[in-house]
């Protein structure tokens, strides 16, 4: 079963792919999706798909590392002209494809498990792939380059701020394996603003909350998606911790309607955190609400070392969004409508 059939998620495509933003932008246009059958890139796919349905045409060029990923989430799209798949490593060299107007390099490895097993790849994905869409964008006088970076970047809080602006800065044990995600989208960020002040190349760079929603891989080691794929299970919850750990969280579709109003209505070289403070809560408040809904219960158990080096040390990461609802964006769901239809489709999915 494909995930574009089913009822629910239909609906929530069709209410994002319409939301009032600058679709004509898009019309006629090319794009390149870097990460494209990814959590958050599959979305941004299915919305504009969407859009090409009510006559946006725009060509979307999809990169994913495996050839089966795009068999299985996408085959519904394999025959449309305006979707054209690439399995492709973007650390290595580019396919030619031709003149891209925009570039959305959302590929990233977000697992933490995987972190500490391929920190290399977890670098160079987040670097080596930013640089080598960057020097095709220059070649390609590409319009616009989005960059999905992310909450880690902050760091620990220092104790000092509540919420983190884009400005913050909180510490990072560089000396890590589990470094290799945050500081990769730290050092690409950099890399951004040097081709934005050597190149004149037009980026923007989204700085998103721990997201989650039923276009994940249902391999990913992230807390939240275990938690949700145990609720799918009718399983209790395992929690390997007390819980206490505070984070602004975020539904998927949410974050790429943030990243949408970023792309159309954001200033080149700003960064801008996509997070809603209904959303802002526990470790354990999100594991209960997924067992309150799957009538099952949270219990506690103790990480194995190689689970331990993955998990992040900070405890307290609320991302302050003011600057992009000052854009004009705002969430459609809330935290709890989110993840119970998140559970929903993912058992349409995996039952």
């Amino acid at each position: 079963m494909n995930i574009i059939e089913n009822d629910l998620y239909k609906s929530q495509i069709n209410k994002y792919a319409n939301l009032p933003l600058d679709w004509d932008k898009l019309s006629n246009s090319s794009v390149l999706i870097s990460g494209a059958t990814g959590l958050i890139g599959s979305f941004l796919t299915d919305i504009i798909m969407k859009k090409n349905e009510e006559g946006l045409n725009c060509k979307i060029y999809a990169l994913a590392l495996y050839e089966k990923e795009f068999d299985s989430r996408f085959n519904l799209y394999m025959n449309n002209d305006n979707f054209v798949p690439y399995a492709c490593d973007v650390t290595k060299s580019l396919p030619q494809l031709g003149k891209i107007d925009y570039i959305f390099h959302l590929a990233s490895n977000t697992s933490p498990l995987l972190y500490v097993q391929y920190p290399i790849k977890t670098i160079t994905t987040n670097f080596i792939g930013m640089m080598n869409l960057l020097e095709y964008a220059q070649s390609s006088n590409t319009k616009r380059i989005l960059f999905g970076s992310s909450v880690e970047i902050y760091g620990q809080n220092r104790g000092d701020v509540d919420y983190f602006d884009e400005d913050y800065c909180g510490y990072l044990n560089s000396n890590t394996l589990r470094a290799s995600y945050p500081e990769s989208k730290r050092i690409t960020e950099t890399l951004c603003h040097a081709y934005i002040q050597e190149k004149d190349l037009d980026i923007v760079i989204t700085r998103i909350a721990r997201a989650f929603g039923p276009t994940m891989f249902i391999s990913d080691t992230k807390a939240i998606s275990q938690f949700l794929m145990n609720g799918v299970r009718s399983e209790d919850i395992i929690l390997k911790s007390k819980g206490d750990q505070l984070y602004s969280f975020m539904y998927v579709g949410e974050v790429v309607s943030g990243i949408l109003w970023t792309f159309f209505y954001g200033q080149k070289g700003e960064a801008y955190n996509i997070s809603y403070k209904d959303y802002d809560i526990r470790l354990i408040d999100f594991a209960n609400i997924i067992a309150d809904y799957c009538k099952t219960k949270v219990i506690f158990d103790l990480p194995t070392q190689k689970e331990a080096e993955g998990y992040s040390k900070v405890t307290k990461a609320l991302l302050n969004s003011d600057k992009l609802q000052k854009l004009g964006w705002s969430p459609l769901f809330n935290i709890k409508d989110s993840i119970e239809s998140t559970i929903d489709v993912l058992k349409f999915l995996y039952n």
